[in-house]
């Protein structure tokens, strides 16, 4: 991780220090849902599975280091985020494999490395689900790692590997467990788009239950559930040029002001932004 690119939008725009963090949460975790790392839900997390922490014997400090975590993540500091929480034992994956998958994702150049990155993600989510199954996250990054890795290998070929299966399996267990999880409803309507865009709408729905309308309705619950989410925006537009090429490239654009609009609440967003401000510089 020292090669690692820097976040190129300032080092202290996103700081959220002491009990910032814990206000600016509900905000920052809409997306996702994920619990705030209190020593309560540390305490709960453990309960049974205390081989989740390197050392379980102190929650108050476990949750200290993890919101240290998440506050690195979002300041765009994702090295630290990842150290962080690899530190911690498993209780640490979810943050160390959201910080891995932002930096492989936005900034990172290289396409054997990124590959490389996400297929190493993917075995340590794994290796997390062996032991807990009850943690949406868990299956979001796992679904993640996956379906980013397709997208390099291209997705005709993951698809007939059997990834295609994998992603969407961990993506609707994220539902099972948690209906509002808005960005599990992203990612689905991305798989479905994808599978549509690459095999034709027939041979997606009974191959792998993809559809137009069944992507459009993710992209649509997304968007209701979190209308000033950059990325929720971003992806719709994403998914309808995928499916409908230029037939709707009025709503396509009005997307893309929509996501350029936004107000980014932390680095990663930060980037959705700066993404769709620069896809609508270069229609002009």
């Amino acid at each position: 991780m020292s090669n690692w690119r820097p976040f190129p939008y300032g080092d202290r725009a996103y700081r959220y220090s002491g009990d910032a963090l814990r206000g600016a949460w509900p905000r920052l975790h809409r997306g996702d849902r994920e619990p705030f790392p209190s020593r309560q839900a540390v305490e709960v997390r453990l309960s049974g599975a205390p081989e989740l922490a390197t050392d379980p014997s102190d929650p108050e400090r476990i949750a200290l280091r993890l919101q240290d975590a998440w506050r690195a993540f979002h300041a765009g500091d994702f090295a630290s985020a990842v150290q962080g929480g690899i530190a911690l034992g498993p209780i640490g994956c979810v943050v160390a494999a959201r910080a891995t998958l932002v930096h492989t994702v936005y900034l990172e150049e290289s396409e054997q490395r990124q590959l490389a990155i996400l297929n190493d993600v993917a075995r340590h989510c794994e290796a997390l689900l062996a032991r807990v199954e009850d943690w949406p996250n868990a299956w979001y990054v796992h679904a993640l790692s996956m379906g980013y890795g397709a997208r390099l290998v291209s997705v005709v070929k993951a698809l007939a590997t059997g990834l295609g299966n994998k992603v969407r399996s961990s993506l609707e267990q994220v539902l099972r467990l948690d209906p509002g999880h808005v960005d599990a409803h992203i990612a689905l309507g991305v798989f479905e788009s994808e599978v549509v865009a690459n095999l034709g709408s027939v041979a997606a729905a009974i191959t792998f239950r993809a559809r137009r309308d069944s992507a459009l309705e993710h992209f649509e619950t997304a968007r209701r559930l979190a209308p000033d989410s950059a990325v929720a925006h971003l992806e719709c537009a994403r998914g309808l040029q995928r499916m409908y090429g230029q037939e709707r490239s009025r709503e396509v654009f009005d997307l893309y002001e929509q996501a350029a609009a936004c107000q980014p609440a932390d680095a990663r967003e930060r980037m959705d932004v700066e993404r769709a401000r620069l896809h609508l510089e270069t229609e002009v």
